[in-house]
């Protein structure tokens, strides 16, 4: 989840994979993933503390005790554990490394997830919502308005999800009202991305003019994951507009047929 919104540099990349390193060694559960959650709302809103926890000028012990100074007191270990290991690390601005904490604390609600075996459903029940959502422009507006207040946006997807889905699903559709990705849609898509990727799968989006079979989507499922060299986590979208074939959309990828 990149703050620029673009494609990720080599470096932040590589900082990323730190981090997540990090939180893989470490015990999932849903309190790691609120306590990490509470540190991206606290940096998010304090651009001072930003600046010091990113500031290249002050030596990484520095800033890395500056984490713990701040945080011990309020937070459990494994949470400040990871904050203080990003503060360790370069990055290009204050707002990215928000960006990648915000990215670790989705992780560890997904791991926590995927402890109870309920991975499957939240990455699923992540993709329906997203397309409930895209496919109604008054909910759409209700959601992305910023003139609204955001807690009242959140409390919102709440109404709509309560007893329909499970906890983590709630959760991270409330944190993705804030669109750390432009928008509510790229936010979801980028929470079922990392789904997908916590069993080292890749997400295709198909889109088709009507439901595919089983056979049809294990032989498309079977032909990708031989193209990608991994297994496939097909999202399928009937669409009306889509004349015949199927349309793929495998990362940056298109592809017709």
């Amino acid at each position: 989840m990149s703050p620029d919104h673009g494609q990720l540099s080599t470096g932040q990349q590589a900082r990323q994979s730190s981090l997540d390193q990090v939180l893989d060694q470490l015990q999932a559960s849903p309190e790691l993933a609120t306590d990490l959650f509470a540190v991206v709302d606290l940096l998010d809103d304090q651009p001072v503390l930003r600046r010091n926890l990113t500031d290249p000028g002050l030596p990484e012990n520095a800033r890395k005790g500056l984490a713990h100074g701040l945080l011990d007191p309020h937070l459990g270990t494994d949470a400040v554990t990871v904050v203080a290991e990003a503060a360790t690390m370069r990055w290009a601005g204050g707002r990215s490394m928000v960006a990648a904490i915000e990215r670790q604390a989705v992780r560890a609600e997904l791991r926590t997830a995927a402890a109870g075996g309920n991975l499957d459903a939240v990455e699923d029940e992540l993709f329906r919502f997203s397309r409930v959502v895209d496919g109604d422009a008054a909910l759409r507006s209700a959601i992305s308005d910023r003139s609204v207040p955001l807690a009242n946006r959140q409390e919102l997807v709440s109404q709509l999800l309560n007893n329909k889905v499970g906890d983590p699903t709630i959760q991270l559709a409330r944190r993705a009202v804030a669109a750390r990705e432009r928008t509510f849609a790229n936010t979801m898509k980028s929470y079922v991305t990392l789904a997908a990727a916590e069993r080292n799968r890749a997400v295709a989006t198909v889109r088709v003019a009507a439901p595919l079979d089983g056979e049809q989507a294990d032989r498309l499922r079977a032909a990708l994951s031989r193209q990608v060299g991994r297994e496939i986590a097909l999202q399928v979208i009937v669409d009306e507009s889509v004349l015949g074939g199927v349309r793929v959309e495998l990362g940056d990828e298109v592809i017709e047929g």
